[in-house]
């Protein structure tokens, strides 16, 4: 079980760049397989990237070479580099474990405008 904060988000035009940090609360943080999720209005919560506890990613298609996810184990905290981004990817992005297993933070926003 750990809490997460998301930070960082914001509103940017297309092509542009953000990183999202994600700081846990829990000893747990180094032994789990860590995730960012997104949100888009009127859609399911979907799985963009993964990391384990050794550093290996996993990322989505639609976001494969655009963004790089990365964790800090000593500092609690992951991190999401977002790059060129696109307007579908305005949604609120999440972190939790790879199974959702923590408790859900309030997330934060990226707006990609046109």
């Amino acid at each position: 079980q750990v809490q997460l904060v998301e930070s960082g988000g914001g509103l940017v035009q297309a092509g542009g760049s953000l990183r999202l940090s994600c700081a846990a609360s829990g000893s747990v943080f180094r032994l789990n397989v860590m995730a960012w999720y997104r949100q888009a209005p009127g859609k399911q919560r979907e799985l963009v990237a993964t990391i384990n506890s050794g550093g290996y990613p996993t990322y989505a298609d639609s976001v494969k070479g655009r963004f790089t996810i990365s964790r800090d184990n000593a500092k609690n905290t992951m991190y999401l580099q977002m790059n060129n981004l696109k307007p579908e990817d305005t949604a609120v992005y999440y972190c939790n474990d790879v199974a959702g297993r923590g408790n859900w933070g309030q997330g934060t926003q990226v707006t990609v405008s046109s």
